[in-house]
């Protein structure tokens, strides 16, 4: 195993919208306080890495953190890891399961933040193995 970053915020969806917590509990179904709990396995997880924002930001655009709607924003850039790939934060474990697809709420954030963040939004894990993490938890690399 090998550290490649942290945790640095946690996010679930609710109805009634986002909400930023200190910690996350997840198991195999995923995000377990999550709106889309239980809803597709090979999607419920979305990690997104800093870069993505900073990358918006050079375009003019000033998203707010989870305005991606990822589940957990890492210091990290995961995006060149392949399906199977495995990252360890605490004691969960995450199998990457796909890049992230575009989606219309995307644009609800900008018209241009779809095309700019085309290969660059997020990536989907499942939960192998679930627990609780937090703000802060460091990620490692499961080789």
């Amino acid at each position: 195993m090998s550290k490649v970053g942290k945790v640095l915020e946690l996010f679930y969806s609710t109805n009634d919208g986002r909400i930023n917590t200190t910690e996350l509990a997840l198991d195999s179904k995923g995000v377990i306080e999550d709106k889309y709990y239980n809803k597709n396995i090979q999607r419920s997880v979305l990690i997104t890495s800093q870069d993505s924002y900073v990358l918006a930001k050079k375009h003019g655009i000033d998203a707010p953190y989870s305005a991606l709607g990822e589940n957990i924003l890492i210091d990290y850039n995961p995006y060149y890891l392949k399906p199977g790939a495995r990252v360890m934060i605490g004691e969960l474990v995450l199998e990457i399961s796909q890049n992230c697809t575009l989606c219309n709420s995307l644009a609800k954030v900008d018209p241009k933040l779809p095309k700019i963040l085309k290969e660059d939004r997020g990536i989907f894990a499942k939960v192998i193995s679930g627990a609780t993490i937090k703000k802060d938890d460091d990620i490692y690399l499961i080789n």
